[in-house]
């Protein structure tokens, strides 16, 4: 069996702070990562139905074009449980995200 090298953060991306912050931190991850998988761990706030949300939003379809154009992929399943729940709802707000390298190691 051989080794795999990965790089994981977490990242939330807060409702206060415009979103593009934060994917500069993304990138500057991917960039110190370079060649190495990634595993992104995100708190997203951020709905789209590419991650079996019930509703979009304008943060969400932002968050989907910069995930197409990044080569990130979403590695959450489509599940009746939500990654979040409160009193005042429930959402699938947060993702896992992986990067080509992590794909292939992870892909089991």
């Amino acid at each position: 069996m051989g080794s795999a090298t990965l790089v994981i953060a977490c990242i939330y991306f807060d409702l206060k702070r415009s979103i593009d912050q934060d994917f500069k931190k993304m990138q500057a991850v991917t960039a110190h990562a370079k060649g190495t998988g990634i595993v992104f761990a995100i708190e997203s706030n951020a709905r789209s139905t590419t991650w079996h949300e019930v509703l979009a939003n304008k943060r969400g379809k932002k968050k989907e074009e910069f995930l197409i154009s990044n080569q990130l992929h979403i590695s959450n399943i489509e599940s009746s449980y939500t990654t979040f729940q409160t009193c005042r709802g429930a959402s699938n707000i947060d993702l896992t995200i992986l990067n080509n390298t992590a794909i292939k190691y992870l892909q089991d």
